[in-house]
């Protein structure tokens, strides 16, 4: 049979399983489901709000309500995770970040409100310092201008315990100090709260990609004497690599329950070396940034927007990931629906 083979004829032909969409869903690699994602959500105070971010179209800082009412849309679509970010009043912001500390500020309030009105959902709570802190870090900041790592993790074990009071099921510490896994795992099991998991923000990039996320939430580092002027002291340098999987390490060691890298594109290699490392499940952020683009793009005619976003998250999930944040959920959910039909 061999001999009679015509020359230059491929014994093996790859077109055959690309032949048509039935084909290729059935042998597709990579197959990302809403229910993989989590929607970030700002949130503000005050009812019946709905404020457009220009830097990031098609999302909005909303107040509670409002939140909910987006919630139960994500559910009916299958998105059912939602991470929460409170866009806070600036008079709320001190140099001690002290509202982090309120049992009843924003975040509280919102997690309790969504909890009761879509039990269903599963609630992720940003612990960091940045949102309550008049220095726009995510630590607190010492005269000289040092981010202070110990005097931060004491609070931010202090923010685990009442989110999960109020409610969360996950706490997502991004605030980068060394030794904050551990310290939010004792407070939260000391506590009672031994079933809330900790997405702990691993591998997070001091990345240029924020800057939409930053103007969101009026969470920038401020132009002050004595405050650095970006987060190149605690995030990692976007040369490193193998310094991901030190942090994965330590993270695990202390007990999260799940990695994640941000941001997610730019860092694919990232998430492909931390799958082979660990058997914690991996996300992955897709930022502000690197949505805005392709919104950007789009709008301008330059590219197709479903087809791009669905390209770049699933380029995400063949890397590795297990779970998405991404402020696409809705937008992809939607198209994921129609195709599906």
């Amino acid at each position: 049979m061999e001999a009679n083979r015509p020359p230059n004829r491929p014994l093996r032909r790859l077109r055959r399983l690309r032949r048509s969409e039935t084909i290729r869903a059935m042998v597709r690699e990579t197959s990302l489901t809403p229910d993989k994602l989590i929607l970030p959500q700002f949130v503000v105070d005050g009812e019946h709000r709905c404020e457009s971010i220009e830097a990031m179209p098609g999302r909005s800082r909303l107040s509670i309500d409002e939140t909910i009412a987006e919630c139960r849309k994500a559910i009916d679509l299958g998105v059912r995770s939602f991470a929460l970010f409170p866009a806070l009043d600036p008079a709320l912001k001190t140099s001690d970040a002290r509202e982090a500390l309120n049992e009843d500020n924003l975040l509280c309030r919102a997690v309790q409100a969504i909890k009761e009105s879509c039990p269903s959902a599963c609630v992720v709570t940003d612990i960091a310092l940045d949102p309550y802190s008049d220095k726009g870090h995510d630590g607190l900041v010492d005269e000289h201008g040092v981010i202070l790592n110990d005097e931060t993790v004491d609070i931010l074990a202090k923010m685990a315990v009442i989110h999960a009071k109020a409610g969360a099921d996950m706490v997502a510490p991004s605030d980068m100090m060394d030794g904050r896994v551990a310290a939010i795992r004792n407070a939260l099991d000391s506590a009672g709260f031994a079933d809330t998991a900790i997405l702990s923000y691993t591998a997070k990039y001091a990345s240029a990609f924020y800057g939409p996320f930053r103007d969101a939430l009026d969470s920038a580092p401020v132009e002050a004497p004595n405050v650095p002027g970006d987060k190149k002291t605690y995030q990692m340098d976007p040369g490193n690599a193998r310094e991901a999987i030190l942090e994965a390490m330590l993270d695990e060691a202390e007990g999260a329950d799940i990695l994640m890298v941000k941001p997610a594109m730019p860092y694919l290699d990232i998430i492909a070396r931390l799958r082979d490392r660990t058997e914690l499940p991996i996300a992955a952020y897709q930022v502000s940034g690197e949505y805005a683009m392709i919104k950007a793009a789009a709008r301008n005619g330059w590219l197709d927007e479903s087809e791009c976003m669905v390209e770049s998250l699933t380029s995400i999930a063949r890397a590795g990931a297990d779970i998405i944040l991404t402020y696409a959920a809705l937008d992809y959910a939607t198209w994921w629906q129609k195709n599906r039909c």
